[in-house]
Formats: C-alpha cells, structure tokens, sequence
C-alpha cells in the first residue's frame, strides 16, 4: 500500500514539477519522516510551484504565509479578539492551524515573527495566551528563501534551522527538460489542473510505517561515527546536535521506504546526509558556510569505511 501511495504522490507531482526527481523524493521522504523542509535557490526556480504540488496532491488542509517584515507573530499563529456580541474573548485561528503551511520567503520576516513558527514546528503544537491548541497531524512546513537576496532580509538563527529535516535547492534543468517545460505550459496550467491522489489518513499511515523501517546495528553505529565526526572536525565550529542525529535517522528510514524498500541500506545514508546534515553545521569563522558545510559532509561520508552485511537481516 505504502509504495503505491508513494509512487502516485511522485507522478502527480512530477505532471507539474520537469526533472527534479530527487528533489521530489527528498520532499517525500520528508514527508514520511515528518520533517520540514527548507528550499533554498534563486527566485523562479520552482520552489513555490513544488510545495503547491505537494499540498494539492494531498487531500489536507493548505496553509500559506508570505512572510514580509511587517509581519506579526498574530498573523502566523493567530489572536485572541474580544466579541461584542456575546461578551468574551474569541480565538481566531491563523494560517499555521492546517496540515501543510507553505512558508513563503522566511528570512523577509523579523526574528520575532520567525519565532512564531519555533513551537508549531517543535512540538506540534501552537500557544496563544497561555491557552495551548495541538495540531492535526500530519503537520508539515515547507520555507522557501532567496539565498540572493540579502536587503531587507534576516538570517534563520541555528535553532530555527535546526527544526528542518532538510535542505534542498532545485535541480538545474537540462535544455530537454526545459523544453519539455515549455511544451507543457505553453497552452496549460498543469498546477491549476492538479488533482489530490490521497488522503491524509494515508500519510499518517507512511509516517507510522516510516518508524518500523529496519536499520541494522552496524547502520547505526555507521550513523553515530558520522555525526560524532562532525564535532570533532577541525573546520567546524558546532557540529550536529541530538536532534540532528535522530532527524538523520528518521531521513534514512524515510528514503528507503519511499525507494519501496522496509530497510535502510548504505545508499539511504549517502543521498540524504548533506541535506540533512549540512544546514546544521556551523563552520569556523572564514568558511564559506553553505558549500564548506556540505563538502565537509561529503569528505566525512568518503573516510568513514562502509560496514558490508545482509541489511534487511533481522
């Protein structure tokens, strides 16, 4: 059931979304994984369109936020406003009380409103004076930013960016693709013509599905000497904390379920480290953050030795 489901969310998506076929695994296995996601790439590269596809793929609730710098926590989270007709204070729901919230350029936001999405993303979970509402699973945050644009604009802090599973950057297209591209759109809107192909109840299904994926023992230890690396790296100045070690886990497990597989092998490891490790890092002053941090994790994967065993094994 699970690869079914998996593969009409791939092909549905991919009637918008020419190439980006990893992208669109990586956005899945998110997805199973119940991990947020944080595209980062120039503008007109897809990034909306890909988390649009997404939520009108699932038959849930869509939320949208474009974040700008006089955005207000109230606007994300929403109020408490008092209601003349019946006397009492009111509880109006804000954008974030959905099941998937597209988070449209983040890093415009103040700290402050940025602030407003810590909780939401933690925990679950949304408080407004004192008065705690939990979220409907599934529950899934898709940010996009501008690496570009640097006016009017203020960095995710580290535990902001701790709270995403990943982050991805759309994929170059090909000129076939890109014609591909123009031969679609040219007389269609494939994005408004977009069906959903399941319900949330069978998300909920893949994300319990996602924890019973088997890791093999010499797999975890692999995984621990990976994120151990990363602290005592000499380039690095704060290397991968627990909550990045249990999102590492919980990816893998993820990316073997939406390649049909119930157990992780070392390829999982491989493709889903530098996205889910690399925004994590925070590198020694003079790096260039973003691609050091990924080389970083590339040179980790080559060193560390690939334990060689039967992985679907119990």
């Amino acid at each position: 059931m699970e690869n079914n489901v998996l593969q009409q969310l791939k092909e549905n998506i991919a009637k918008v979304m020419i190439g980006n076929e990893r992208t669109i695994e990586l956005v899945l296995t998110c997805l199973v994984a119940k991990g947020h996601i944080l595209l980062e790439d120039v503008p007109g590269t897809g990034k909306t369109v890909m988390a649009k596809s997404l939520a009108k793929s699932v038959e849930a609730e869509f939320g949208r936020i474009q974040f700008t710098p006089d955005l207000l926590p109230s606007d994300v989270t929403g109020l408490n406003y008092f209601d003349a007709k019946s006397g009492e204070f009111v509880f109006s729901k804000g954008p974030a009380f959905c099941n998937i919230l597209l988070a449209d350029e983040i890093n415009r936001a103040t700290p402050k409103t940025q602030s407003s999405l810590l909780e939401c993303m933690a925990e679950r979970q949304i408080t407004v004076d004192g008065v705690t509402r939990p979220l409907e699973e599934p529950f899934l945050v898709i940010a996009t930013q501008n690496p570009l644009e640097t006016l009017g604009t203020f960095p995710l802090p580290e535990a902001q960016m701790d709270r995403f599973l990943m982050k991805l950057s759309m994929e170059a297209l090909s000129p076939a693709e890109e014609t591909q591209m123009i031969a679609r759109f040219l007389t269609e809107e494939p994005l408004a013509e977009l069906s959903s192909v399941c319900q949330k109840e069978e998300i909920r299904t893949l994300q319990e599905a996602c924890k019973e994926v088997y890791l093999h023992p010499e797999l975890v230890q692999y995984l621990v000497r990976i994120v151990q690396e990363t602290r005592v790296n000499s380039k690095i100045a704060s290397g991968v904390s627990p909550r990045g070690t249990l999102a590492f886990l919980r990816a893998v497990q993820g990316h073997a379920l939406v390649q049909g597989r119930n157990y992780v092998v070392p390829e999982d490891f491989k493709t889903v480290a530098v996205p889910v490790l690399a925004h994590r890092l925070t590198m020694q002053i003079g790096a260039d953050d973003g691609r050091d941090a990924e080389s970083v994790i590339e040179e980790i994967l080559n060193r560390i030795d690939l334990p060689t065993e039967n992985w679907s094994g119990r």
